[in-house]
């Protein structure tokens, strides 16, 4: 292993894995808003709800990278 390589915490590896499966999830919902979309008669309620969830995660992954940033900064 590479003595420049950063060290990174067993708690900040599982954050980074976190964000990367929370932005899945984010994407996945955002597909299936997308495809809900163009359906012949769309589920006006279905597609708010997502909306919602995906606020939701995207509100989530804004505040794992808070904690996950002053580590980088410092």
């Amino acid at each position: 292993m590479n003595d420049d390589t950063p060290k990174v915490s067993e708690e900040e590896a599982a954050l980074h894995a976190r964000v990367r499966l929370l932005r899945q999830e984010h994407a996945d919902l955002d597909a299936s808003i997308e495809a809900l979309g163009h359906g012949p008669v769309p589920d006006q309620l279905l597609i708010a709800r997502l909306k919602r969830k995906k606020l939701v995660l995207r509100d989530e992954i804004v505040k794992i990278e808070a904690r996950i940033l002053p580590d980088i900064i410092a």
